[in-house]
């Protein structure tokens, strides 16, 4: 894993993801939606998982801003609130992933709460979906233009803290 010059931090409470340099200056702060189902770690649970997880790994470079995702794909779409209209359940994972994998055996990793295995990410969402309120099956949502600065900013094996 590559050391990062980063580390996320992830507000539940406050709905905020904030990145810090090593000094622990705020580099970025802005406004996230977390699970609609609160913070837990259990396998189905669509909740956010809380602790220590580092970026496994980072998807999209280089697509369009409301490129739609499936199963970690682009799928030629891009988001409008006519295709939303076509497929209302979808989870409309947009623009960008950045995978998250827990580094707390028994608490996010291995067994019945391993993050990876839940496919928690930050991701992008639809730009009417709320920032600041618990809305997502678990992930951490963010707008567009902001998961793109973040993940031209920060390599893969970044921390992430997810406090609950």
């Amino acid at each position: 894993m590559k050391t990062s010059p980063y580390a996320i931090e992830v507000d539940v409470p406050s709905q905020t993801l904030t990145v810090k340099n090593r000094a622990g200056e705020a580099v970025m702060q802005t406004r996230v939606a977390t699970a609609r189902n609160g913070v837990g770690e259990k396998y189905g649970s669509e909740c956010t998982p809380r602790g220590r997880h580092y970026i496994r790994a980072k998807i999209g470079a280089g697509l369009p801003a409301n490129a739609v995702l499936i199963s970690r794909r682009a799928t030629e779409e891009l988001y409008s609130p006519q295709l939303r209209t076509l497929y209302p359940n979808r989870d409309w994972i947009l623009t960008r992933i950045l995978w998250l994998c827990g580094l707390e055996p028994g608490r996010n990793r291995l067994g019945e709460v391993d993050t990876m295995r839940r496919y928690i990410y930050i991701h992008g969402c639809p730009d009417e979906d709320a920032m600041g309120v618990p809305s997502s099956r678990g992930c951490v949502k963010m707008r567009n233009s902001d998961l793109i600065k973040l993940f031209d900013l920060v390599p893969a094996g970044t921390p992430v803290l997810i406090k609950g």
